[in-house]
Order: C-alpha cells, then structure tokens, then sequence
C-alpha cells in the first residue's frame, strides 16, 4: 500500500523563453500554481505521511527562492530553461533535498505546476 498527500501553493515570477520563436520569448510573468505530492509506504507514529503544516513549510522554502524574481537570473535557470517543465523537475530536486531529512522513507511523487489555469506541467515519479 502506498499512501499519498498533496499541498499547493503559488508564487508570482517573471520569465522568458530562450530559442522561442513566439510572445513566450518576450519578459512575462505569471501567478504560478503548485503542487506538490508526497508518498510513503509507511504512516508516522502518529498516521500521517508528512504533517500539512511541515509540508507547507518546506514548500515555501523553495518558492521563495523563485517568488517575485526574473526566474531567468535564478539558478539553474540562468542556464536552462524556465519552461514549466524545468520548474516543475527543479522543485521536485529541491523537495525530495528537505523531505528526506524529516523522514528516510519519504519522497516526492509528483510535482504539478501551473503557469495559468489551463496549462500544467508534472513530474512524476
């Protein structure tokens, strides 16, 4: 069995697209949605996957490195792309870096990212 919980949040952040060929080439911004899912075979003492407010905690510790900046100036997306794919992998890197050292059987699952209410990227393991 395994057992799952998800928390979302948003940021608001600017970027551009390298080596597009349309208006996603230009400076942009967007409120982002994301959400993040963590798994685990295992319950806590007390029954939980991870605690929401731990959770969300963690969450807003990577956010804020991307929250209210040109993601293009922020690494790594000074070198690759800030697609909605990218973010999505890169804020899964950085969760699975602190879920790990709140529990060992912890990780990420998957990642959604919105960068507008129709249009979603996930990284899924």
């Amino acid at each position: 069995m395994k057992y799952t919980v998800s928390k979302e949040s948003w940021f608001s952040a600017a970027h551009h697209l390298r080596n597009y060929n349309g208006k996603c080439e230009n400076m942009h911004g967007h409120n982002w949605k994301v959400k993040v899912s963590v798994s685990s075979e295992t319950l806590s003492e007390e029954g939980f996957v991870i605690d929401f407010k731990i959770l969300k905690k963690l969450m807003n510790n990577i956010l804020d490195k991307l929250d209210h900046y040109d993601i293009n100036t922020v690494k790594p997306f000074d070198t690759i792309n800030p697609t909605a794919e990218n973010i999505a992998s890169f804020i899964m890197e950085e969760m699975e870096k602190e879920v790990i050292k709140t529990r060992d059987d912890l990780y990420i699952s998957k990642v959604e990212v919105w960068e507008s209410e129709g249009s979603c990227a996930e990284v899924i393991k």
